[in-house]
């Protein structure tokens, strides 16, 4: 299972008391409000990072970390990815998952059959779809819905899924 869960990438500074902009990469922007503390990670180093202050303008979040003052410290973060911990993820309800859990996920059909791996998820609006890669390299779309969806076992990284008529031909 994943440990750090992404929730934003840095864009680019923002005035000269080394705020950044953040482009957010979470369902909830408004998180950010009540984090008070990230990981940011370059690919090549991660350090922590304690948010002293949040503005919200446009589609992108303002952001103050107490450790970086002025714009010159603020522009090393350029390309900085925002993560936080399983602890300060937001809370899922009854038959959610984090997406992050199912990528490479193993897909099992009620038969037993294996059908392939998650590669990604498509978020729609109305419910998510589940990308699943065969060992042929064929797509398989499946709506994240409860006919199709039968069961989901995160530390084993198993789904077992129903394959609605019209969605495969076998």
């Amino acid at each position: 299972m994943e440990e750090l869960f992404r929730i934003g990438s840095i864009a680019t500074t923002h005035g000269v008391h080394g705020e950044v902009k953040v482009y957010p990469t979470t369902d909830d922007p408004g998180r950010y409000k009540k984090i008070k503390e990230v990981i940011l990670d370059n690919g090549k180093e991660q350090k922590t990072a304690h948010i002293e202050q949040t503005k919200f303008f446009k589609q992108m979040v303002i952001v103050k970390f107490r450790e970086y003052n002025t714009m010159d410290e603020a522009e090393k973060l350029r390309g900085y990815e925002l993560y936080v911990t399983r602890e300060h993820a937001i809370p899922l309800k009854k038959n959610e998952y984090y997406i992050a859990d199912l990528i490479d996920m193993q897909v099992l059909t009620d038969e037993g059959a294996a059908l392939g791996v998650i590669e990604d998820v498509l978020q729609t609006g109305a419910n998510d779809v589940y990308v699943v890669q065969q060992s042929s390299g064929k797509e398989i779309l499946l709506p994240a819905i409860r006919d199709c969806i039968l069961s989901v076992d995160v530390p084993e990284k198993k789904m077992t899924v129903h394959i609605l008529d019209g969605l495969l031909d076998l």
